[in-house]
């Protein structure tokens, strides 16, 4: 914990660590050289800048502190998915997830600590929201996770997804601020192309990303392709329910013509038939969305919901398939470290080793 009247070095802007060199009698440079510390070689400490003189910085760090996240523990499963909880300077903890695969290394990082929404089947859903990430928090978990994809694979992340912990559109100007640090030459430089943000389903803020013309993709977390189911296991859906979020995404692809994902887990028995793949067609025709992600199930211990049975998961593929509906099957990875998607719940496990 850092006491209030420090500030966090990370929120100076280059002119105002201009104004404050010219202050202190320092060449103007040394901004130049303190953004750099802390956005391309990612300073955990004022300490580590060492082309600063010792008595600058001392000086800022009178005034200065950096909230560097940490991992506090990781855990690897057989699929190679790596699982890292997170400690926040304030102690609260999140969780992201490095996804590796032949063509892409995918980093999956969360927005809040815990979720205010309760969807009925995610296990971060049971967790209280304790408070939203401040943007250059979740530039941390990117850049943590990077460093493990070159640990761990030799490899650079290829792809972000905003599919952790949280609801990104519910902490809108700060995954915007992250995303904007992500992408920036003068930072980790990576194409918005490769960023998806995920969402439950918040109307007015989808139709903002559209306002904004952002370059990133959309998915958006159906579940259930009629008002009433969907009622029941995401109560979000009450107040912005699926015709408020058609008119929302069509409204979001007309001001940025950026691909659309529909994510939708199969339940069984809830919303696996071929009567509940019918109105998924219907709900598919109404929005220009490139692809429907068929997600198997991850149970959790707070929900009751299974998966289907294979046999029942292929009918409804074929269906959609005899519909022309771009649609793939998405096997889940990380499961045996509750690291598949709905199984974030911030279980602690400090037995693990350290990554």
């Amino acid at each position: 914990m850092y006491l209030c009247t420090m500030k966090n070095l990370r929120n100076s802007t280059p002119e105002e660590l201009q104004l404050l060199m010219k202050e202190w009698g320092e060449p103007v440079f040394r901004a130049k050289q303190i953004h750099e510390w802390i956005w391309k070689k990612f300073a955990g400490d004022i300490s580590e800048m060492t082309n600063l003189s010792k008595s600058l910085r001392e000086k800022l760090a009178e005034h200065f502190f950096i909230p560097k996240v940490k991992v506090h523990h990781t855990q690897y499963s057989s699929d190679g998915t790596i699982k890292s909880r997170l400690q926040l300077h304030d102690t609260h903890f999140i969780e992201g997830v490095l996804i590796p695969t032949e063509k892409r290394m995918t980093a999956c990082v969360s927005s809040q600590v815990g979720c205010s929404l309760s969807c009925k089947f995610c296990a971060t859903g049971y967790l209280p929201r304790k408070r939203n990430l401040d943007y250059d928090e979740i530039v941390d978990e990117v850049v943590l996770l990077n460093e493990q994809a070159n640990k761990h694979y030799g490899k650079n992340l290829s792809n972000i997804v905003f599919m952790g912990m949280g609801e990104p559109l519910l902490n809108y100007k700060n995954v915007m601020k992250a995303i904007e640090r992500i992408t920036s030459p003068d930072s980790l430089g990576m194409s918005p192309r490769r960023i998806t943000v995920s969402t439950a389903g918040v109307a007015k803020m989808i139709r903002q990303l559209g306002d904004d013309q952002v370059k990133f993709k959309l998915a958006l977390s159906l579940h259930a392709a009629n008002d009433v189911k969907r009622n029941e296991i995401m109560p979000i859906n009450e107040t912005n329910n699926l015709e408020a979020l058609v008119d929302a995404l069509n409204h979001f692809y007309t001001m940025t013509k950026n691909e659309i994902t529909f994510e939708y887990i199969l339940f069984k028995d809830f919303n696996d038939s071929l009567k509940d793949a019918d109105d998924l067609v219907k709900l598919y025709r109404r929005v220009p969305a490139d692809l429907v992600n068929i997600i198997e199930y991850n149970p959790i211990d707070a929900a009751r919901y299974e998966k289907p049975d294979e046999d029942k998961v292929e009918q409804f593929m074929q269906y959609l398939e005899s519909k022309r509906v771009n649609a793939r099957l998405r096997r889940s990875r990380g499961k045996d470290i509750d690291a598949a998607c709905g199984q974030l719940a911030n279980v602690d496990h400090p037995t693990q080793a350290q990554a």
